[in-house]
């Protein structure tokens, strides 16, 4: 009793029952991390290819050989290239009304522009020249898009938020002489979100769910506000609107709908915007509607630079994964060297190193936003009284 008593004693129960809990925590991660490879740093997978990559520029006799696979995308699609030249090689009705914000005009010009393309909220806006989903965001109000135009430091787009329900990512080349070209992956997009239980708050909820703990302290920051919150039984709250894998998002295989009416939607896309090499992202209201080529939106296509994300979505080793894309990377070469002997030029050195470094900087002004918003988010708006646990309806993404 008198040890119980001991406040000394007392802390240090508690404080050895915290280690215990956290060294718990770690173990789990640890085997979460050790049993699912796409954790893992993505230098992991590409090191051992490095290689074949220059195995291919020396053949090609150029570093930026790719740059020919999609000639009316700037750097074929690798990296750097804006949204609005993507949408403008697309079929009028198959991407979402999107108009192009600067970031020079003032509030009162970027309403206006609003009002003149008669735009409904919620809108979403993202950076023209932008990557895994970095300062995407839904807009709910004039207020909100004008708040993050003048957070913006590059131009982004604004558009139409689309409604339908499924978002998935479609792999695709074709060969620049033939008029059919091949589907390699489908997968369907998942947000990452956790599930209520009706007692435990979403801290809880995320401390538990594997697929947040390697970015746990991000989605603390982002939801600052909510921690303490419980979230009502069987209901689903998104932790991230963006379904890029690099935000959190989860594919899921949909090989066995791969068909000859879905090649043909996606032939027609190719020949109308001159793509060759690269992977749609589309909402659509089902797969049939899909294949039928309506209810569907393109929101983006990634030119060379595209990663196949079915090497995630369909259940791969690690073996499998650096396979399938070597054998992506051999017919992006395949298609760049056709392309060059029908006159298109591969940029030349300088061209293409001063657009890496560009690119470059601008993805880390990107990701200082990112990182910013959140810290500001979490100082604008107080936290709950922790020691109240309030049960919320949580919106879902329609």
């Amino acid at each position: 009793m008198q040890l119980i008593d001991n406040p000394w004693s007392k802390w240090h129960l508690i404080s050895s029952l915290m280690k215990s809990f956290s060294l718990h925590i770690n173990v789990k991660k640890a085997i979460y991390r050790a049993t699912h490879w796409e954790t893992w740093h993505w230098l992991v997978k590409y090191i051992p290819m490095v290689p074949f990559w220059i195995g291919y520029c020396i053949r090609a006799r150029s570093p930026w050989f790719f740059t020919a696979s999609n000639p009316t995308l700037t750097f074929g699609g690798y990296e750097g290239e804006n949204k609005m030249e993507m949408y403008n090689q697309l079929p009028k009705g198959t991407y979402p009304k999107t108009i192009l914000i600067p970031i020079s005009l003032s509030d009162s010009i970027v309403e206006a522009r609003v009002q003149a393309a008669n735009f409904a909220f919620p809108v979403a806006v993202k950076p023209d020249v932008g990557r895994m989903g970095l300062m995407f965001r839904r807009i709910n109000s004039l207020n909100e898009l004008i708040r993050y135009h003048e957070r913006m430091k590059v131009d982004y787009v604004l558009q139409e938020f689309i409604r339908y329900s499924l978002e998935v990512s479609v792999f695709y080349y074709r060969f620049p002489k033939q008029e059919k070209g091949t589907i390699t992956g489908f997968v369907r997009k998942e947000h990452l979100c956790v599930t209520g239980d009706g007692t435990s708050t979403l801290s809880d909820l995320m401390l538990n769910y594997p697929r947040i703990q390697f970015r746990l302290d991000e989605m603390r920051l982002k939801h600052s506000t909510m921690l303490d919150h419980v979230i009502p039984a069987g209901e689903n709250y998104i932790l991230s609107e963006a379904l890029n894998l690099s935000r959190g998002g989860k594919l899921v295989s949909l090989e066995h709908e791969k068909d000859e009416k879905l090649l043909a939607v996606f032939d027609m896309l190719s020949h109308a915007g001159n793509f060759y090499f690269g992977r749609y992202d589309i909402k659509c209201a089902s797969i049939d509607d899909l294949k039928e080529g309506k209810n569907f939106s393109i929101l983006e296509y990634n030119g060379s630079g595209a990663e196949p994300h079915h090497v995630y979505g369909n259940g791969n080793s690690i073996v499998n994964a650096v396979k399938i894309l070597l054998q992506h990377w051999d017919i992006l070469y395949k298609i760049s060297v056709e392309n060059r002997k029908s006159g298109i030029p591969y940029w030349n050195f300088t061209r293409g190193l001063q657009h890496m470094l560009k690119s470059g900087k601008h993805i880390k002004i990107l990701r200082s936003l990112e990182f910013s918003e959140a810290q500001l988010s979490q100082q604008e708006e107080p936290r709950p009284v922790p020691r109240k646990k309030i049960v919320v309806q949580h919106y879902e993404l329609t």
